[in-house]
């Protein structure tokens, strides 16, 4: 399987529980990973977008797994600013307000090798890929086949 495929799959499935114990239940399910105690409605409600953001952004990069070419490079780039986002915040409050509970360490080691990982994808992707920056779409045809030169031009352009 192609590496920057298997990356999206990999990284949409480790998401997937993250996103489900934000919304499902979070007065359940959080108390008993983080040291958070139960909440209120506007809580909740907040955790509850949160799960519908993770959730469609793994939406976003299982779809660039199943389709390829520049969806599967939008969903890479995608997720390399989702998870240096994600590890910038919590670098941040380490500095601010010092350690987390360990499971937030973890997620913020996790995120800094995914988003690494996903850079190499991205620089793999772009040199693998059918899609070449900067042809034009009647270029790219051309490339493939499906457009001839027109008649007294040759396959450089050049009469």
């Amino acid at each position: 399987m192609n590496p920057s495929r298997l990356y999206l799959i990999f990284s949409a499935a480790g998401l997937l529980p993250i996103a489900l114990s934000y919304g499902i239940d979070p007065n359940r399910i959080l108390p008993n990973l983080l040291k958070i105690q139960p909440m209120g409605g506007d809580l909740v409600h907040i955790l509850r977008a949160v799960m519908g953001l993770y959730l469609a952004i793994l939406t976003l990069w299982l779809l660039g797994a199943i389709r390829g070419g520049s969806l599967m490079r939008t969903a890479i780039i995608s997720e390399i600013v989702f998870m240096a986002g994600l590890a910038a915040g919590r670098l941040i409050d380490m500095l601010l307000n010092g350690w987390p509970s360990p499971i937030l360490i973890v997620y913020t080691v996790a995120e800094l090798v995914l988003a690494s990982l996903g850079i190499l994808c991205l620089f793999s992707h772009d040199r693998n890929s059918e899609t070449t920056v900067g042809l034009t779409e009647a270029a790219q045809a051309r490339r493939a086949g499906q457009i001839r030169p027109a008649a007294g031009f040759t396959s450089s352009g050049a009469q």
